[in-house]
């Protein structure tokens, strides 16, 4: 990737088109957007293929960003990103669910990335 300097912030071509970042969200993307986006995609990526291949399908998987908490004092740090998996299909026990959770954090490239400096909580609720 290749980012270029632009009136507002930066851009880059994508193979799906350009992404503008910008810390004015009127421009583009803010950092703390993408972070907070790759953190939940990919735990929502990895929660899909571990409910396909324990033959419990899901419908449709929805992540709620409840909360997100920065420090101002320290650069505007993220510091907890809270996320909210709400999940139409087959109703599974709490408790295995909440292995299913943990099994998606070990596994999760974005989660393991920022695990020991942003605390992530992850909590779900099951629709149908």
């Amino acid at each position: 990737m290749k980012f270029e300097m632009t009136e507002n912030g930066f851009e880059t071509e994508t193979s799906y088109g350009k992404l503008q970042i910008s810390a004015n969200d009127e421009f583009g993307f803010r950092p703390y957007q993408l972070l907070v986006s790759s953190i939940a995609v990919c735990s929502g990526g990895v929660l899909r293929k571990i409910l396909e291949r324990k033959r419990i399908p899901a419908n449709h998987i929805a992540i709620e960003v409840k909360e997100v908490k920065r420090n101002e004092a320290v650069a505007n740090r993220v510091e907890k990103i809270h996320l909210h998996f709400i999940i139409d299909g087959t109703k599974i026990e709490d408790d295995k669910m909440e292995k299913i959770m943990e099994v998606t954090e070990k596994n999760c490239s974005m989660f393991q990335s920022v695990k020991d400096s942003i605390e992530v909580v992850s909590t779900f609720e099951f629709i149908n």
